[in-house]
């Protein structure tokens, strides 16, 4: 019997926890790939770009809000229990509090396992996909970037200017190209237009001059039709591997160069821009954090004992519920100090484990004065 009716609130949680993390994970994603439009708008990469790049900050999306929606998970579905008059048929059964609380907890583990496997491989390996997609592309949609009289710098080393825009048709036209340290041109046309297909991005410009700059020296041609090619640009976009892309095995492997003090290298990967600190809270956020679900189920747990004919119970559950968004919130802050010497590293370690011990003490304390 017991097994039936850990099976099924065991279903209960699960279930419930698939439909919230999808509802939320998909407002959160409308919200965020609405933000993302500057992809497009400000740094001109195309649509295909955007939308997989925001579809693969869905991981990262999912493990933000997983302890929550976890916490929400078992507090609904404990609080449905009470209110059904389930959880007397359960005492009634022979199934006794502390059994319940114990396999809510064992339920916690699963979900650990799921937030470490995102937040230690997943969510690296997406994000440091989706930074790919920037590297390798250009600007792929000038019609978007280039706007009537703004100084447009989306592309490194040219500067555009454009007095009239209709469409693709351009009028009064500026271009300041950088070549090299030494070497510049400005080009200015009357008129010209935007060329955009797959293989030839540019700009056509009509009665116009090419000013060349070799340090004091200065070269002008006159033309009456002439292509800039823009293929060769790419966009402003910071491309540069943040620590969050970095996989789990790289930063280990560089945080141990660091305090061996050799020359290794990860994967051709250099290590030098890689700070110690960085590290070590990155490290503690995918494979320690995660500790804290179990933290979560168990706080949720005390609605159990707390019965709805208690004359203040719907002010304990509010309570309880207030905590467990507190210790989220606490969690996240407290990560930003956790690699700042070894007292915080060791504070950070231990704060989950002592709360967790002085709970489940009190939960079996409170549970034998009351049989």
């Amino acid at each position: 019997m017991e097994k039936i009716i850990f099976k099924k609130i065991t279903y209960d949680i699960v279930t419930f926890f698939i439909y919230a993390i999808f509802s939320t994970t998909i407002i959160i994603w409308v919200i965020q790939a609405v933000n993302f439009l500057d992809i497009v708008s400000e740094d001109g990469h195309s649509y295909g770009i955007y939308f997989t790049y925001t579809l693969l900050n869905l991981p990262k999306i999912v493990s933000k809000i997983l302890p929550f929606v976890f916490l929400i998970s078992i507090f609904n579905i404990i609080t449905k229990y009470e209110a059904q008059n389930e959880l007397i048929i359960y005492w009634l059964l022979g199934v006794n509090k502390i059994t319940l609380i114990n396999k809510i907890l064992k339920i916690s583990f699963y979900f650990i396992i799921i937030q470490i496997f995102l937040t230690s491989y997943f969510v690296p390996l997406t994000l440091e996909k989706a930074r790919s997609y920037f590297k390798t592309s250009g600007v792929d949609l000038f019609t978007s970037i280039i706007k009537e009289k703004k100084f447009i710098d989306t592309v490194k080393n040219l500067t555009i200017f454009i007095e009239e825009k209709n469409h693709n048709q351009l009028k009064k036209i500026m271009l300041k190209e950088k070549i090299t340290n030494n070497e510049s041109q400005i080009i200015i046309a009357a008129t010209g237009e935007i060329v955009n297909y797959t293989n030839d991005k540019g700009l056509v410009l009509y009665n116009g001059k090419i000013i060349k700059m070799l340090k004091e020296n200065q070269n002008i041609i006159t033309f009456s039709e002439f292509k800039f090619n823009l293929n060769k640009y790419k966009t402003n976009t910071v491309t540069m591997t943040k620590i969050q892309e970095n996989n789990t095995k790289n930063l280990l492997i560089c945080l141990k160069k660091i305090f061996s003090d050799t020359d290794y290298l990860s994967d051709d990967q250099s290590c030098e821009y890689l700070q110690k600190q960085n590290m070590i809270e990155e490290l503690f956020k995918r494979i320690y954090s995660p500790i804290y679900i179990l933290l979560l189920a168990l706080i949720s747990s005390l609605i159990i004992i707390n019965s709805k004919n208690n004359k203040k119970y719907s002010l304990i559950n509010i309570l309880i519920f207030l905590s467990g968004t507190a210790l989220i919130i606490i969690s996240e802050i407290s990560l930003g100090y956790s690699a700042k010497n070894i007292v915080t590293a060791i504070f950070y370690i231990m704060f989950p484990i002592m709360l967790f011990l002085l709970i489940y003490t009190c939960i079996i304390y409170n549970l034998k004065n009351n049989k």
